[in-house]
C-alpha cells in the first residue's frame, strides 16, 4: 500500500515538472504581438482537442469576427466541430496597461488575465465549458505566438481541479 501511495506521489510530481511555456522565455522573433491590431477584423482557425494521453478527442473550426474601438476588443467566436456541433461565444476584452488585458465571455467565472510580451501572450481563465451532457469547469492557461502578420499559433493547457486533462491546439489564420 505505500509502495502504491509512494508511486502515485512520484507520478504527481513529474506531472507537475512537465515543462510549460514563461514570458521570459527568449523571443524567436522580433515581432511584437499587438491583440487588437490582429484579432480586428476576421480571423479563421481550425484546431484539436487531446486529452491528457495525447489522444485527439475533438477537432474545429472556428470564426472570429474582432472589432477595436480603441477601448474594447470584442471577438465573435463561431466554432463548428468535426460532429457537426457548433458553439458561439462573445469575448470582451480591455487593455488594462501597455502589455496587459482583462477580459469577460458567457460561462467565464471571474476575469480573464493575459499579459502580452515580445511575440507572445499568455491568457488565463476559468470556464464552464460546454460538452455534451453538460457543463465541465475548467482552466485554461493559454499561450499564443505569433508567427507571422497573418498567423498564430495557440496552445492552450487544461486542467480540472488542479489535474492537467489535456490541450489545445489552435492555427489562426488573419483574413485580408
Amino acid at each position: 500500500m505505500i509502495r502504491k501511495a509512494l508511486a502515485l506521489a512520484a507520478l504527481a510530481l513529474l506531472a507537475a515538472c512537465s515543462g510549460r511555456p514563461s514570458l521570459t522565455d527568449p523571443p524567436l522573433s522580433d515581432q511584437d504581438f499587438e491583440l487588437q491590431e490582429f484579432f480586428d477584423g476576421r480571423t479563421v482557425a481550425h484546431g484539436q482537442f487531446q486529452d491528457r494521453f495525447g489522444t485527439v478527442r475533438r477537432r474545429f473550426e472556428v470564426v472570429i469576427d474582432g472589432t477595436w474601438d480603441g477601448d474594447t476588443l470584442t471577438l465573435d467566436e463561431d466554432f463548428t466541430y468535426a460532429d457537426g456541433t457548433t458553439e458561439r461565444r462573445v469575448w470582451t476584452l480591455h487593455q488594462t496597461g501597455t502589455e496587459t488585458w482583462e477580459g469577460t465571455a458567457p460561462g467565464v467565472i471571474g476575469t480573464a488575465t493575459g499579459r502580452e510580451q515580445g511575440d507572445t501572450f499568455n491568457w488565463a481563465y476559468t470556464i464552464d465549458l460546454p460538452v455534451p451532457d453538460g457543463t465541465l469547469r475548467v482552466s485554461f492557461d493559454d499561450w499564443m505566438w505569433q508567427l507571422s502578420k497573418d498567423r498564430v499559433l495557440n496552445r492552450a493547457y487544461m486542467r480540472k481541479a488542479g489535474v492537467t486533462i489535456g490541450s489545445v491546439i489552435i492555427m489562426f489564420e488573419k483574413q485580408r
